[in-house]
């Protein structure tokens, strides 16, 4: 049986009396069912953070309509906000370059209907694992980046990134830095997954940087790209314990299995429209 058609109504605003109830209210008065809610008020901020999901069969109009309806409250109340329709399935833009455990998690995960989304296709600056992606059906596209001229193998996969119409860029180990223009234009919708426990070892090689440092945990990072290195805006995290019998290899091979699962969980939480970001910050439903 298919999952039930619902619309997910995103949004922040200036904290004030009255938001649930003249948001929902707004719902109400229309024969809505709120199935799912969860609000978040920052007292720092002074901001109001919500997530409502409404049964759109209980509605008499389709999603555009209630937009239209939307509109008013929003406007009075300063919202940011943004309504989904569940029919309307997110496509996904994979880039990835040697490494696998990620990208094949993710594969699978969507195979099954874990991650309920449509996987446009799969960049990749080499081409080790075009075989694995076709065996999916998936198409795979090649985009060399020459260390000399990054510009142009850039240009070709934001080129492709619009072909495909992307609403979603996942970096599942894709071991190239995007440029500044691309992280700009695709703003909160580029996924990364760090092998770290950001802000702890930014950048190469951080297994070995943290060895050395003789950590206990080690940990993933899956964040929103930015123009600023590993610093975009955090959707998930966990870690894995360790010791100081563990060896470098040890520690790549158990981040192994805790990036692929961070990676997951946050691309379905954005998938879901879990995630809403202020400034540097996310809330996560």
């Amino acid at each position: 049986m298919s999952a039930k058609r619902t619309y997910t109504f995103a949004f922040d605003c200036p904290d004030r009396v009255g938001i649930i109830t003249r948001t929902a209210g707004l719902f109400a008065s229309h024969g809505g069912w709120v199935e799912e809610a969860s609000q978040f008020s920052d007292e720092e901020s002074n901001r109001f953070f919500s997530r409502m999901v409404v049964r759109a069969e209980t509605l008499p109009f389709d999603i555009e309509v209630l937009k239209r309806k939307v509109e008013p409250l929003a406007q009075e109340m300063s919202m940011n906000w943004r309504l989904v329709d569940s029919d309307q399935r997110k496509r996904v833009v994979l880039m990835c370059s040697k490494g696998s455990h990620c990208m094949t998690d993710l594969l699978d995960r969507w195979k099954t209907g874990d991650l309920v989304c449509d996987i446009a296709c799969v960049i990749s600056n080499h081409e080790d694992l075009r075989s694995l992606v076709e065996w999916y059906g998936i198409p795979f596209e090649y985009v060399p980046v020459d260390k000399d001229n990054k510009a142009a193998g850039f240009a070709k996969t934001e080129q492709l990134i619009d072909e495909y119409r992307a609403d979603c860029i996942v970096l599942a180990r894709y071991m190239q830095i995007l440029p500044q223009n691309l992280c700009e234009k695709y703003r909160h919708k580029v996924i990364n997954i760090h092998h770290s426990f950001l802000p702890s070892f930014i950048g190469a090689k951080p297994y070995h940087q943290a060895s050395r440092r003789g950590v206990k945990l080690i940990g993933a990072t899956c964040h929103y790209v930015t123009e600023d290195l590993d610093e975009g805006p955090i959707i998930e995290q966990d870690v894995a314990r360790v010791s100081h019998e563990q060896s470098v290899d040890d520690l790549v091979r158990l981040g192994k299995d805790v990036e692929k699962t961070v990676l997951a969980r946050g691309l379905r939480n954005h998938l879901e429209d879990r995630v809403l970001v202020y400034g540097n910050k996310t809330i996560v439903f």
